[in-house]
């Protein structure tokens, strides 16, 4: 198809690399070396993540003291970042009229 269009036409129209009825990529042995490297890898990580490391029994709350910890420290430090209480009677003391005034 590519080389009636390439002799009718006087070239392929448009980019010949991109679109609907583009020209295909030769494979080259490269290409095939890293696909095979790509499913081995792939093959390894199946294999390792098909095997656990800890029993059900064992996952079960292994880490709830350390979670918990570690929520304990995300408390602190929100309550160190926030403001001190503002007083109502602090922000209005300037109004108090009990004090006694010299002439």
């Amino acid at each position: 198809m590519f080389l009636t269009m390439a002799l009718l036409r006087k070239g392929i129209s448009g980019k010949q690399w991109i679109g609907k009825y583009r020209r295909q990529r030769a494979i080259t042995w490269q290409m095939k070396r890293n696909m095979l490297v790509h499913l081995e890898r792939e093959a390894e990580n199946e294999y390792w993540i098909s095997r656990p490391y800890m029993t059900t029994e064992q996952e079960r709350g292994h880490a709830a003291e350390r979670r918990a910890q570690n929520w304990l420290k995300i408390k602190e430090t929100k309550f160190q970042k926030f403001p001190e209480h503002k007083y109502v009677a602090d922000h209005l003391s300037h109004l108090n009229t009990t004090k006694t005034w010299s002439s």
